[in-house]
């Protein structure tokens, strides 16, 4: 038995965008639209002002700052569609937009700083090229990390928060930012003490930087994208919290994946066989429950087992109820089974049948010889382990 969780779906996309996680999304989008001014004051600054100056160093950190502008365009993109709720083509909603976002972003950080150690590495081939650069480029290189640590400590403030991935992600982006925009002033300052090839150090520093966390954040996303689980220590949790359900006996084949910010987990759940099928789906759907309210996950897919499907033998090949009941009315030919409750058990790759008969009808007497013969008939049976057979007396 598998629990899904509802969600309200928009009819053919005519309505109004709402996003499912309304403070998650307008968090994102107010963070991202101040970083994004920030990076494209940084940019112009830290583009033009490294080309006056003659820094290269302070040219790879601006097209650094104009990475990080793209990205966050990429963010806001990836934070609106990813917020959308669960619809017909999308049963799990959204969430791997911001996924898929994460490694677009770490591939093109990778490949731009590839490039940018490239280039300060040919440039270091001939040294008597590379020229002293003005000292507006140190005062640039400044402004560019106060900036980017203040970024960075906001941005993290609020992911953290509204507990978001995504946004995680760009904050820590931030901070690397900030640490090549040090770097950059280590570099230039060495060239303005006459240590001229430290500015294409410093370049090649931050390509090295740059292309690292690309690296990171696109390892990371592919990791999501092929269904990885979460971390052992987490499993063990929600292991326990389906242990801790009233009326789980047993739990294995306990599956997760994570989904964005969240997860997707699949566990069976065994459960005494011999309970009501609607009892079963209680203790199933106290057990997803308890897992979404206390683990951060996105949905559980709870399947209920009578038995052990490890240790015990497959029911598969058994045959079904209008089969076994026109069987038993064959070998039970004074007993019209068809009248009656008749309740089958699908154990251990057998079958136990429990007959209810009325007692208005059937006596003790005759209910203690149809016993009999049904023992005498299972005792080498391949399909029936026991049929027992109960009296009741209908209430008026």
């Amino acid at each position: 038995m598998k629990n899904h969780s509802h969600s309200h779906n928009t009819s053919l996309g005519q309505e109004a965008f709402e996003p499912a996680h309304p403070e998650r999304f307008a968090a994102a989008q107010k963070s991202t639209m101040v970083s994004i001014i920030i990076n494209l004051v940084l940019t112009f600054l830290q583009v033009i002002g490294g080309f006056f100056s003659h820094s290269q160093a302070l040219m790879a950190d601006g097209l650094h700052s104009l990475s990080d502008l793209l990205s966050d365009i990429l963010v806001l993109y990836a934070n609106r569609h990813g917020n959308r709720h669960a619809d017909a083509n999308h049963p799990y909603g959204h969430a791997r937009v911001e996924t898929a976002a994460t490694m677009i972003l770490g591939i093109f950080l990778a490949v731009l700083g590839i490039g940018l150690l490239v280039a300060a590495a040919l440039r270091l081939q001939n040294p008597g090229e590379v020229h002293a650069v003005n000292p507006l480029a140190l005062a640039i290189a400044v402004v560019a990390l106060i900036a980017k640590e203040g970024m960075f400590r906001y941005m993290l403030a609020v992911a953290k928060r509204v507990r978001s991935q995504m946004l995680v992600a760009n904050a820590w982006h931030a901070r690397s930012d900030a640490a090549s925009s040090l770097i950059v002033i280590v570099g230039v300052a060495g060239n303005l003490l006459g240590y001229t090839f430290l500015d294409l150090v410093a370049a090649a520093v931050v390509g090295v930087m740059i292309a690292h966390m690309g690296g990171k954040l696109a390892f990371e996303a592919l990791e999501e994208l092929i269904d990885t689980g979460l971390d052992a220590e987490e499993v063990a949790a929600i292991r326990q919290t389906l242990l801790d359900t009233h009326g789980v006996l047993g739990l294995h084949d306990l599956r997760t994946r994570k989904m964005a910010d969240n997860a997707l987990v699949d566990a069976h759940i065994l459960v005494d066989p011999r309970i009501s099928v609607s009892e079963g789906h209680y203790i199933a759907e106290s057990a997803r429950n308890a897992v979404l309210s206390k683990h951060h996950v996105l949905d559980v897919m709870v399947h209920i087992d009578p038995e052990d499907d490890r240790q015990s033998k497959r029911n598969i090949h058994l045959p079904n109820r209008p089969r076994l009941l026109a069987g038993l009315v064959e070998r039970l030919s004074d007993l019209n089974i068809a009248e009656h409750r008749v309740v089958l058990h699908y154990l251990d790759g057998k079958i136990d049948a429990e007959l209810y008969l009325p007692g208005e009808i059937t006596s003790q007497q005759q209910a203690a010889k149809l016993q009999q013969q049904c023992d005498e008939m299972v005792r080498d049976d391949p399909i029936f382990r026991a049929i027992r057979i109960h009296t009741h007396h209908a209430q008026k």
